[in-house]
Order: C-alpha cells, then sequence, then structure tokens
C-alpha cells in the first residue's frame, strides 16, 4: 500500500477510525442493518451511468480541504433537482463533515428531490460504513484503494453487493489498478486525476490507465475536468465516464455549467 500517512488522506483516514468507534457507540451492527432493510429501494447506478454519454456522476460538495469552502449557497435538494434537469446520470454526495462539512442527510435529501441514484462520497474503513450507506438511502459506495488493504476491499465490496449496491473503486496509479483489478469485476473503477501528496492534477493519468484496461471495463475519470477540451481528450480516448464536482459547485447554477461543459448527455 501507498504510504498515507503525511498526506491529507492519511489525516482523513485517522479521523474515520475516530468517527467510526464513535458512530458505533451510537448505532449497532445490528441497527445499522435493520434501518438498511428498511430503506427505499436502490437504484441502479451503474447501470444509469452506462445509460448515458457522457455519463456524469454529478458532486453536491460544499468544501474541500485543500480549497475550503467552495459554495456558499449550499441546497442539496436544489442541486439535485438542477443535475437531473441539465442530464446527469448520477450524483455523488459528500457526507464527510470535518474536510468537507458534508452531512448524512444530504443523500436523503438529495435523492428525495430527484430520480437519480446516489454515490455516497466518504472515506468508509468497515463493512459498517457501507451498510450505513444503504440505511442513508445510498445507491452505491466509495472505496478508496489507497487507504484500504485487499482483505478490506475484498470484505466490503463484498458487503455492498450483499446489499445490493454498486460499488466504485477508485485509484491513482498502476499499483493500485492492479489491487483494484482483483476484485469482483462489477466493480466500477475510478481513476483520481489529483496526486495524493502534492494535489497536483495530471489528466494523464486517466489516460494511461485505461491502456491498461479491457476495452469493454469502463473507467470513470476524477478530478480536474473543468473544460469541454478536457472532456474531448477524454472521449477521443474512449473515456466517457466522469466525476465532477468543483467545477460545478463554484458556478452560480450548476445545471448551467454542466451543460457549458458537457451539452447535453444522449441515451446509449
Amino acid at each position: 500500500m501507498v504510504n498515507i500517512a503525511n498526506t491529507i488522506l492519511g489525516k482523513i483516514v485517522d479521523r474515520k477510525h475516530e468517527e467510526f468507534a464513535l458512530r458505533l457507540k451510537q448505532r449497532s451492527y445490528k441497527d445499522v442493518e435493520e434501518l438498511a432493510q428498511a430503506a427505499t429501494p436502490v437504484r441502479g447506478f451503474a447501470q444509469a451511468l452506462r445509460g448515458k454519454q457522457p455519463g456524469v456522476i454529478a458532486e453536491i460538495k460544499k468544501a474541500s480541504p485543500s480549497k475550503g469552502i467552495i459554495r456558499e449557497n449550499f441546497n442539496p435538494a436544489e442541486i439535485a433537482e438542477q443535475y437531473e434537469s441539465a442530464g446527469a446520470a448520477c450524483l455523488s454526495v459528500l457526507t464527510d463533515v470535518d474536510f468537507f462539512q458534508g452531512a448524512d442527510e444530504n443523500i436523503q435529501i438529495a435523492r428525495s428531490h430527484c430520480s437519480l441514484p446516489a454515490l455516497r462520497k466518504d472515506f468508509l474503513i468497515d463493512p459498517y460504513g457501507v451498510i450505513e450507506a444503504r440505511a442513508l438511502q445510498a445507491d452505491c459506495i466509495l472505496l478508496i484503494v489507497a487507504c484500504l488493504s485487499n482483505q478490506q476491499l475484498e470484505e466490503m465490496s463484498q458487503t455492498a453487493f450483499e446489499h445490493k449496491l454498486d460499488v466504485l473503486v477508485e485509484v491513482h496509479d498502476e499499483e493500485e489498478l492492479e489491487r483494484a483489478l482483483r476484485l469482483n469485476d462489477r466493480c466500477l473503477l475510478g481513476v483520481n486525476n489529483r496526486n495524493l501528496k502534492t494535489f497536483d492534477v495530471d489528466l494523464n493519468t486517466s489516460l494511461r490507465l485505461k491502456k491498461l484496461l479491457d476495452p469493454s471495463r469502463l473507467l470513470v475519470t476524477e478530478s480536474g475536468i473543468a473544460t469541454p477540451a478536457d472532456v474531448a481528450m477524454m472521449q477521443e480516448h474512449d473515456i466517457h465516464a466522469f466525476l465532477v464536482g468543483e467545477s460545478f459547485m463554484k458556478q452560480p447554477r450548476p445545471d448551467h455549467a454542466f451543460k457549458d461543459l458537457f451539452g447535453t448527455p444522449r441515451l446509449v
């Protein structure tokens, strides 16, 4: 595994261990499982992403560790409605409190104001968080290879599938991609173009890793997609799935920003 000790990701993971201990005191595995079983039916995240081209996961995010507050006027319901009208395939909703000023209820709020499936964007470290995601009405979870062991990745992805959740597995380089490919091929692969240590963005990361995949395997490019030229470059290399947040959140109207970047996605 990559050493994340002196990175922002390492700090986040350390905090997640503390947070997990607190959540477990408040609500047992049994309790959160009962809530998950009572949740509304899942909406097919992977299916929706594959059903449009480009397939855009539009992110609902108030802040980030590197940029601070991104969106002062933060209304998850309104943003979700705008994303759906603009043609997004899916939502990504930040639930991390300490570093991204997210909240668990933001998934439920956003999802109740549109018909799009939603990813719980958080830094999950235990199957508890996977089950909790379903209890929160999420349709997909994020697993970040850089901060999880092979055993954790396997256990948490299987827990997700048992709860009918889709899984987006995020990688940053060739070594992480190799580990991700050991998982069930039902997992979606996400390539984060942002360097963990420097926070620099290099879109060539997605292009480089795409070459290592079977052509039929869907790759989601994450971070740094800011212009129509960025989108066109990805599409020229057969990358048609995108996760975009900051480019939308910085603009007064996220739906207008969406259309400026992607035009109108078409059904496939």
